[in-house]
């Protein structure tokens, strides 16, 4: 008998040798396909729940500032015939600081009017995702989505799980779009400056860095060119290029990068290498159509800014209508990224299967049925065609971005490696008031109106003034 155990006890410590010994190969071998800098998104911890609907439930309430998240769940309910719910939609946009109060209100009320999901932008995600409303927030896990395999097999963006997770490290929030940004610039003008528009070329006329960008702005004014429209052009990428947020410890905090837009601004008005316009404005649409006061070499944005901006306001709809065609992408001199929304769910919602479902198919689906495959490929809205570029990678290297705005270039070379730049560490829950804020008093220094140094302090304290942030005024 004691030889027998004896035999039993080395058959199983060699055993356990041999799989230990399996499990070192395997590391070693994952080890010596890849390198730091291919590693995957980093994955939050969490392990998907098993959850139920209440079936009293009969309707789905989403929250949005544009149509495009419920465009998509009425396309997921068309996909889904068995779909049970009836889709309440509140749209409120934006423009005069009306969607988040009526948001908050609705999330702080709940019942059976409160959003099941809501959506959110960049200029706000940080207060709903790990701000003063994350704790409204469903974990993505908890909504019975697989969030560790998706996130690596989907090969979605590291910046937005970054922005998306909340400070108990869990994931609640994913958009759908990519939008790391590019230089979008007109061919006609690229050829008459420098004898061609090849994107690979002019990368190395506008950059990298903003000492090149200058130097082709010169070059461009003696054609009696623009290199952008206004200096808000060039604050995006300013601004998500930065190393550090507005608000950092509870404190104002002043990028170097960001600060340096007053000299950059200044530069662009003083030298005439702008219309000096402003970004949303009737003259900025101008001279994306060409008739403004200059004709204008480039815009930096996402594929978004070209797809819902530029081309509906570029005087035609087909290539050598107004400048429809005449345009081109390649790397920016710096890079950075410009907007995206972000789909979460109330923690609430008695429907959190299906809200799950919902999530999974927008933002972590990466199958040719998914919604962020037809976001790419244009299929969405067969009627348009639009495509655009999408948060996962693993779509993006099945999918054709070649659109007739840009003459047939396909748009996913330049801005699938511009999502590589996007750092969603530098943002605050208060981007949008302090950005309008220190936009204001930039634009009141190039006019003229104040001295750098009263920009400055007059920023400063409109900040102390409006916002529970704290505020060195004296330095």
């Amino acid at each position: 008998m004691k030889r027998f155990l004896a035999l039993l006890l080395a058959s199983l410590l060699l055993m356990s040798l041999a799989l230990t010994g399996c499990k070192k190969d395997d590391t070693k071998e994952g080890s010596n396909k890849t390198d730091d800098t291919q590693q995957p998104p980093k994955k939050v911890e969490e392990v998907a729940k098993e959850v139920e609907d209440d079936p009293s439930v009969k309707t789905l309430n989403i929250y949005a500032f544009t149509d495009e998240v419920p465009k998509m769940l009425q396309k997921y309910k068309e996909l889904n015939p068995d779909f049970p719910y009836e889709i309440n939609e509140t749209i409120i946009a934006t423009t005069d600081g009306l969607y988040q109060p009526a948001l908050d209100q609705a999330l702080a009320g709940g019942g059976a009017d409160a959003p099941d999901i809501y959506v959110v932008e960049a200029a706000f995600v940080l207060k709903y995702c790990q701000g003063d409303a994350y704790q409204y927030a469903a974990p993505y896990a908890d909504l019975g989505i697989d969030v560790d395999r998706l996130l690596e097999e989907a090969e979605i963006a590291p910046y937005t799980v970054e922005i998306g997770t909340n400070p108990d490290g869990k994931l609640v929030g994913l958009g759908y779009q990519a939008t790391g940004g590019a230089f979008i610039y007109r061919r006609s003008l690229a050829k008459d400056t420098w004898g061609t528009d090849d994107p690979e070329v002019i990368k190395g006329k506008i950059g990298p860095g903003w000492d090149k960008f200058f130097e082709a702005a010169e070059e461009l004014k003696a054609k009696g060119y623009a290199i952008v429209s206004g200096d808000g052009d060039i604050w995006h990428a300013v601004e998500n290029s930065s190393d550090q947020g507005w608000v950092v410890d509870g404190k104002l905090t002043i990028d170097p990068k960001r600060e340096e837009f007053l000299d950059l601004s200044k530069k662009l008005k003083d030298n005439g290498y702008h219309n000096d316009t402003q970004d949303w404005t009737d003259a900025w649409y101008a001279d994306m159509k060409g008739v403004g006061e200059k004709p204008v070499f480039g815009f930096f944005g996402p594929a978004w800014l070209i797809n819902y901006v530029m081309a509906g306001n570029s005087g035609g709809e087909k290539i050598g209508e107004g400048t429809y065609g005449d345009w081109a992408v390649c790397e920016p001199p710096v890079g950075f990224f410009w907007g995206g929304s972000w789909v979460l769910a109330n923690k609430d919602t008695k429907i959190p299967k299906t809200v799950g479902k919902i999530i999974e198919w927008i933002t972590l689906d990466y199958s040719e049925n998914g919604l962020q495959y037809m976001w790419a490929n244009g299929t969405f809205d067969p009627e348009s065609g639009t495509k655009d570029t999408v948060a996962s990678g693993a779509v993006m290297k099945i999918s054709n971005g070649e659109i007739d705005f840009l003459n047939g270039q396909n748009m996913f070379d330049a801005f699938v490696p511009a999502g590589e730049f996007a750092n969603g560490k530098n943002l605050t829950q208060y981007d949008e008031t302090i950005n309008g804020h220190f936009r204001g008093q930039v634009r009141e220094y190039t006019a003229g109106n104040k001295t750098r140094e009263q920009a400055l302090a007059d920023f400063k304290q409109l900040v102390a003034d409006n916002l529970d942030v704290e505020v060195d005024l004296d330095n």
